[in-house]
């Protein structure tokens, strides 16, 4: 029978116990010198912890680290890298069709019949030099731009009332017409094969944006196409 040795676990055991006393030592000698004591220690290491939970990393730096904590299904931090990559994702998405860009069923619908006219004389009887060619009702030049002028009944759409027409995009009731009564619209167009060619005459719910007050600027009309935010809808709109 062979005797476990036992000496060398005595000497481990002697190890251990210098060690911990030499810990004790150094750590006595530190919080006399500096006046920290644990409790404080303590306090500063959760502290940072928490600080670093509501870390907000810069563009451009410590993206290992988000990347890390995406694969690890930890809560991303929104990051300004994150932000300007959501604005270029929204301009790009803001390409798609002007009829998708919006929620168009909060708004109120109204029924019509939608033809279109040009400022030339097949619609208004009016020939280019003629002091009132191409001016509305309202006082504004005919306009086709993202809010495009359009003709209607001002008993039922008073002028300055924004509608949203599916498949020609914002109207904005500037003008009226002989054979424009009751539930009709006429929208404007640069030419009559315009009109016709994209156009015609279509029965459609329009929806009502806003309610006009019964006037309209050329100031407003110009505020409402210069506003930023449906530049992008520009190039989508018939010339």
């Amino acid at each position: 029978m062979i005797r476990p040795k036992r000496r060398h676990t005595g000497m481990n055991t002697i190890r251990i116990v210098m060690s911990l006393l030499l810990v004790s030592a150094i750590w006595a000698t530190f919080t006399t010198v500096s006046g920290v004591q644990a409790s404080q220690v303590n306090t500063w290491f959760q502290s940072e912890v928490l600080k670093a939970k509501d870390v907000t990393y810069k563009a451009g730096e410590y993206q290992h680290k988000q990347v890390l904590l995406h694969e690890k299904n930890l809560p991303r931090y929104e990051t300004a890298h994150a932000t300007l990559s959501e604005r270029v994702t929204a301009h790009g998405q803001g390409e798609k069709d002007l009829d998708e860009s919006e929620d168009w069923s909060k708004y109120p619908t109204h029924h019509v019949e939608a033809t279109g006219y040009t400022a030339g004389y097949e619609s208004t009887g009016k020939v280019p030099g003629d002091a009132a060619y191409g001016i509305t009702y309202s006082g504004v030049p005919v306009t086709r731009d993202v809010f495009s002028t359009i003709a209607a009944d001002t008993s039922v759409f008073p002028i300055g009332t924004v509608l949203y027409i599916p498949g020609y995009g914002y109207g904005v009731v500037a003008d009226t017409g002989s054979a424009i009564k009751g539930n009709k619209i006429d929208l404007f167009y640069h030419t009559v094969d315009d009109v016709y060619e994209r156009w015609g005459k279509k029965d459609l719910d329009v929806f009502i944006v806003e309610e006009g007050s019964g006037s309209l600027s050329q100031e407003e009309l110009d505020a409402m196409n210069e506003d930023e935010a449906v530049q992008v809808f520009r190039e989508q709109i018939d010339p």
